[in-house]
């Protein structure tokens, strides 16, 4: 698994339309369908941008990420109809787990819809428990990780902050 750091895009991001079956009856995006698409986003940024196949990587050393803890905010709703533009990143990892970071935005990225953060924990197929990424995984994560985010709770309203105040400064420049 060789990652080409010269070009390597650490925020990719997905242009999607909100469909109809994926909406509330006020035309909003259900807050479950929120989790499918910020999750099948980053499978497909993971394969995409960085040649991934996460099912080939479990098979490969019989461990894979799950799911231990989500936080997600719902700032604004996304719309029936609307296109909105999905950003991921790996905010954090440590020998056994990485924080995944999702947010999603207007089309012309002027408001913060969504964040979420998932914290994963790598988990052996064998035995059902932790167990640490391979020197080849942490070497994949030192490539594609962003500069480390404070990742606890109280990180994720700062986070919050810190991206809706950027959307302003930009707008008052533009």
């Amino acid at each position: 698994m060789k990652i080409d750091r010269d070009n390597l895009v650490k925020v990719p991001e997905s242009k999607m339309f909100v469909r109809f079956q994926d909406c509330d009856a006020l035309g909003h995006l259900n807050n479950v369908r929120y989790f499918d698409y910020f999750l099948n986003t980053r499978e497909e940024h993971t394969r995409y941008y960085y040649a991934l196949n996460l099912m080939e990587l479990a098979k490969k050393y019989r461990a894979n990420w799950v799911v231990t803890n989500h936080q997600i905010a719902y700032v604004r709703p996304a719309d029936l109809g609307e296109n909105i533009i999905i950003q991921t990143q790996l905010i954090y990892f440590d020998n056994n787990s990485i924080v995944i970071e999702a947010s999603m935005y207007n089309e012309n990225r002027s408001h913060l819809k969504s964040l979420l953060w998932s914290t994963m924990r790598y988990v052996s197929a064998e035995t059902a428990r932790s167990t640490e990424h391979p020197e080849e995984i942490l070497e994949m994560l030192a490539a594609v990780q962003v500069a480390q985010k404070e990742h606890r709770p109280e990180g994720f309203h700062n986070r919050i902050t810190e991206i809706t105040q950027a959307l302003k400064r930009a707008q008052a420049t533009s």
